[in-house]
């Protein structure tokens, strides 16, 4: 069956506000002084509620709750799914849209609809204590199974589509769908977060700390950065996870390693924010975090994501391992690469068995020839 064709887009770190009562991506919140942080921001906006006291933390703690937008996945994607696992381990799907609905023309324009332009499959092992994360391209040519519109109606399956046209076509419970039929992986959960919420939230940070190995320059995102040191508000931040034209071959490959550098990097941010030191200020980072996410409605709430952090807050960088899924370039299309089958099996086949992905799996992917031009920290 030919290729589906797709409109050429920048990647990011973006929420599908084209697609309503859907939604996504890390949240992060702690109780105390800081101690490794992987979805904490919620809960210290709560402690933040807690400490401004009385009905006003009740007020707030609602005003959180009604900030997320979420949908049932069990009831849209049936019973028709891998079996949950058992052992304690859990996984979420991480998804960043491409909508720019509202954003007029700011992260680019020429581009209709939403496409899942970052997706990355976070598992969580039973102890809770380590991570894997593996990035899907983009450009992944997949099995795209019949999905339901949001609209209603059914959308068609397609023996070869891009990968990233799943959210176009069903939202995100289409791209749950198409990532457990070509993982065999239940998804728990799934968090999706948008373009002006992780601007904000960036710059409500302080910035992110990283350093580039050489310069980088890409006309199509925006980004400029020379090579050294460098702390990244809002803007900047946006550009790099978005950049691809500026590294590697100018694919999604390339992008991929900027946006895995960019999370530890986060990660170690947030290691040095003291949630304690400003209520008011770990109430407004909750604010702007359960704006920016959409969930499934087994998280969609402050207290749920309040949960999740509670049970990930011993996860650190260097305790996640970070994979790009196993792939290589189409022949039929340099603009698109194929997943290698055996190779990717071995990887989903590791995180059903809740084993650690071995190194051998991603050695002969053209995702995994390349080292990042970034890392994360100064």
């Amino acid at each position: 069956m030919p290729h589906e064709s797709g409109n050429e887009q920048q990647a990011h770190m973006a929420a599908g506000s084209a697609v309503p009562d859907y939604g996504p991506a890390r949240v992060r919140g702690s109780r105390r002084k800081p101690r490794r942080k992987t979805l904490r921001y919620v809960a210290w906006g709560a402690l933040g509620a807690v400490l401004i006291g009385g009905g006003g933390a009740a007020y707030a703690w609602q005003h959180l709750n009604g900030n997320i937008h979420g949908t049932d996945m069990n009831a849209v994607l049936g019973h028709d799914r891998p079996s949950q696992q058992k052992d304690g381990s859990m996984n979420i799907l991480l998804l960043g849209s491409d909508s720019r609905a509202g954003t007029h023309g700011q992260y680019g324009s020429g581009v209709s609809g939403a496409r899942a332009d970052t997706a990355m499959v976070l598992h969580v092992d039973k102890t809770h204590k380590k991570a894997s994360v593996v990035s899907i391209p983009r450009d992944t040519m997949v099995e795209r199974p019949q999905c339901a519109k949001p609209q209603g109606g059914k959308a068609a399956g397609a023996q070869q589509a891009m990968f990233n046209s799943s959210y176009q076509v069903g939202g995100p419970a289409c791209t749950v769908k198409t990532v457990e039929k070509m993982s065999n992986l239940r998804m728990d959960h799934y968090l999706e977060v948008d373009f002006k919420g992780f601007q904000k939230l960036i710059d409500e940070l302080g910035g992110v700390d990283i350093t580039t190995h050489k310069a980088i320059k890409d006309p199509n995102s925006g980004l400029a950065l020379s090579s050294g040191k460098h702390t990244l508000k809002g803007k900047q931040a946006l550009e790099l996870v978005r950049t691809r034209h500026g590294v590697g071959d100018g694919s999604d490959l390339g992008r991929i390693q900027l946006q895995q550098a960019f999370i530890k990097a986060l990660i170690h941010r947030a290691d040095t924010v003291d949630p304690l030191g400003s209520p008011a200020k770990s109430y407004d980072l909750a604010d702007t975090a359960t704006k920016t996410i959409s969930a499934d409605s087994g998280l969609a709430s402050a207290d749920k994501l309040l949960g999740l952090a509670k049970e990930l807050k011993g996860i650190s960088p260097d305790r996640t391992n970070m994979v790009t899924m196993p792939v290589t370039y189409d022949s039929q299309d340099s603009g698109r690469v194929l997943p290698l089958d055996k190779a990717s099996q071995r990887v989903w086949t590791a995180l059903r068995q809740d084993q650690p992905i071995p190194k051998s799996a991603t050695q002969d992917s053209v995702g995994d020839k390349t080292e990042s031009p970034v890392s994360a920290g100064t």
